[in-house]
């Protein structure tokens, strides 16, 4: 299933390699590698995978997290937590994800699965839903990248 994007930026890219990302385009690299460009392409071994990170790139990740969803929740989202970019973002797709958000119900779980390129992938279940989440922050400790879709 596409994940359900509320809206992304690219983390630890420079600023001129930086591009938009439409809705339900981004390839889940959390759960599996980027294809080959070229099935012809002669197979290669892969490169031993890196360990699995056990905490989060950001030890502030989780509480933030919680705290945007608490405020959906509540219809009152913290925008000073996020970058302008992605809280103009989130701020055109309020109205048809905080309802969503809403219909969870509240949250019975908040679980760390993983780190990527600066990144962190939790598991958040509420009473009504089982969801997934990616939360990535900027330089300047504010949240660039939020995004979530129901839990695979």
């Amino acid at each position: 299933m596409k994940p359900l994007l509320i809206a992304a930026a690219l983390l630890l890219v420079p600023a001129a390699a930086q591009a938009q990302v439409a809705a339900g385009s981004l390839p889940n690299s959390f759960d599996a590698p980027a294809r080959p460009a070229s099935a012809a392409a002669p197979v290669q071994a892969a490169p031993p995978a890196a360990p699995a990170a056990t905490t989060p790139a950001n030890p502030r990740a989780e509480e933030v997290l919680r705290e945007i969803i608490a405020g959906a929740q509540a219809g009152s989202i913290n925008y000073a937590l996020m970058t302008d970019d992605l809280a103009g973002k989130v701020r055109e797709q309020e109205t048809a994800i905080q309802p969503l958000i809403s219909g969870f119900g509240p949250v019975q779980a908040v679980d760390f699965l993983g780190a990527q390129n600066g990144a962190d992938l939790f598991a958040v279940v509420f009473s009504n839903a089982a969801t997934q989440w990616v939360i990535g922050f900027d330089e300047t400790d504010k949240v660039a990248a939020l995004l979530f879709r129901p839990a695979e």
